[in-house]
């Protein structure tokens, strides 16, 4: 009985062992992502360029705000995906770079 308890132990340990990277890889991509594509405007933190915002005129480059916490996945994906006002499309994302992008601005937004 012991043994068999000991295996059981193991195999969800050895399970948790991969999840937990996984998931840790997943969250870092949607961050890298990130920087790598929208902070330049954004922010690292998300709550905006301000150097942007001035060459821009946009007030919308913080997305940490009540109102993108307010806005749907279905409505950040698409902006994401096809951008909005003079923030352009976003090109070449898989379906899972998007939500990955959106994870993290949803983390950005808290």
């Amino acid at each position: 009985m012991k043994t068999k308890a000991m295996a059981i132990a193991l195999g969800m340990g050895i399970a948790v062992g991969w999840a937990v990277p996984a998931l840790a890889a997943d969250a870092g991509g949607g961050k890298a992502l990130f920087e790598k594509s929208c902070a330049s405007c954004h922010g690292k933190d998300g709550k905006g360029n301000p150097a942007m915002a001035k060459v821009l005129g946009e007030k919308g480059l913080n997305i940490t705000t009540k109102e993108t916490k307010q806005k749907s996945d279905k409505e950040l994906t698409k902006i994401i995906i096809e951008g909005s006002g003079k923030m352009p499309a976003t090109k070449g994302l898989s379906e899972k770079d998007v939500k990955e992008v959106l994870s993290h601005v949803r983390s950005l937004a808290k």
